[in-house]
């Protein structure tokens, strides 16, 4: 067997970049920017006022001054002429500020009868007036590789890009295998239980910038296997869930070695998810998972989205880990490192009693995963412990 670090270190050394295309920017969001957008203009485009008030030159801006209202600037419709001394234009939030004029006297701070105004006394400090190219100017760059969040997308349509070149979203096929199988609102016969992993795995794929291909449940038989491998061809990564282990009917190794498989590693220093094992498949990488469902969720988050992240040019990193006080005291780890079902509050980490690699009710109580390295000795309340967020 080997680590955790090891077998990610093997799964990187898979990965292969994908292709990127071309996307419009209201079908950007969540994607992985492939290169760098720069900015085709400034933002403003034009010195503009932060306030509605009236705009003047600053010099003037004395307690009690008068001023004569010559036009109007409003976002949009700006004032054409240049204020003079004396004068001063009625202004809005956003509109360009107009020539002669460097300050705004927020409406607050002026009496107005018609087209005369009058600076109160203590005036605010001002000047109230957003410079051109104050957020950014032509050349200006957003750099990639980069996940586009909803304020990136703001950011880039600001600059006026209106496609952007990301990372093609990974192909991942998911083969559920098993005879005890049956898909949700079936009904099972009295051995068999309702397929859920792939329901968790699609989600958590999706996620992260991948698509999820779902196929027909495998039966534990060759032929079964050979036709969902064949129907997975396409994908770039082939996830299999159950059937790696090295039961009579777990058959999920042999078939794929018979279909080319050059597999990497079989087998994981970790808990859950000890019988795990990856290789290529032609164009494809696979990752084999185990059948339990926390285990096939858990080596998800540890092993298949990294992976899904290289794949996608983000970095070949493992998830990353954070620190927090632990809640109550947990006695000693065994030789595997153990991913444990968790809870993190107000700074906290609560870890679940129950740790059964088949119970889902409680992974989906939790929000972390406490990591105890191999032999790592009893825990006590306050001790600093890592946690991985899901």
């Amino acid at each position: 067997m080997i680590t955790v670090n090891e077998a990610l270190d093997a799964i990187f050394d898979l990965v292969t970049p994908v292709g990127t295309e071309e996307v419009p920017l209201a079908q950007a969001s969540g994607r992985a920017l492939a290169t760098p957008i720069t900015a085709t203009r400034s933002q403003p485009p034009f010195a503009a006022s932060a306030m509605d008030g009236y705009a003047l030159n600053g010099v003037e801006a004395d307690p009690e001054a008068m001023f004569r209202v010559i036009g109007e600037s409003a976002a949009g419709h700006g004032y054409d002429g240049r204020v003079g001394p004396g004068e001063c234009v009625r202004i809005f939030t956003g509109a360009p500020m107009p020539e002669g004029a460097n300050r705004v006297i927020i409406q607050e701070d002026v009496e107005r009868k018609g087209n005369l105004i009058t600076l109160v006394r203590k005036l605010d400090k001002g000047p109230h007036v957003r410079p051109a190219g104050a957020d950014f100017t032509p050349g200006d760059m957003i750099p990639a590789p980069r996940v586009l969040t909803p304020a990136d997308l703001a950011l880039v349509a600001a600059m006026n890009v209106p496609t952007v070149t990301v990372t093609r979203k990974p192909v991942v096929a998911l083969l559920a295998t098993g005879d005890e199988l049956v898909m949700p609102g079936e009904e099972p016969g009295p051995d068999q239980i309702i397929a859920s992993n792939a329901f968790g795995l699609k989600a958590l794929v999706e996620a992260n910038g991948s698509h999820a291909r779902m196929l027909p449940i495998a039966r534990d038989n060759a032929d079964s296997l050979r036709t969902a491998f064949d129907l997975a061809a396409d994908a770039d990564l082939i996830v299999t869930i159950g059937g790696a282990s090295v039961g009579d009917h777990d058959l999920v190794g042999d078939v794929a070695a018979e279909l080319g498989m050059n597999q990497s590693f079989y087998k994981v220093l970790m808990r859950p998810g000890k019988p795990l094992m990856a290789g290529r498949m032609g164009d494809a990488i696979m990752i084999g998972l185990p059948g339990n469902p926390v285990s096939s969720m858990v080596c998800g988050h540890v092993f298949v989205v990294p992976a899904l992240r290289a794949m996608l040019g983000l970095g070949k990193a493992a998830a990353a880990r954070q620190s927090a006080k632990l809640a109550a005291p947990v006695g000693p780890n065994g030789p595997r490192e153990h991913y444990m079902r968790a809870r993190v509050e107000n700074g906290e980490v609560t870890i679940f009693d129950s740790q059964d690699s088949a119970l889902l009710s409680v992974l989906a109580q939790a929000n972390a995963l406490a990591v105890r390295a191999p032999n790592d000795p009893a825990r006590t309340v306050g001790d600093d412990i890592e946690f991985l967020s899901i």
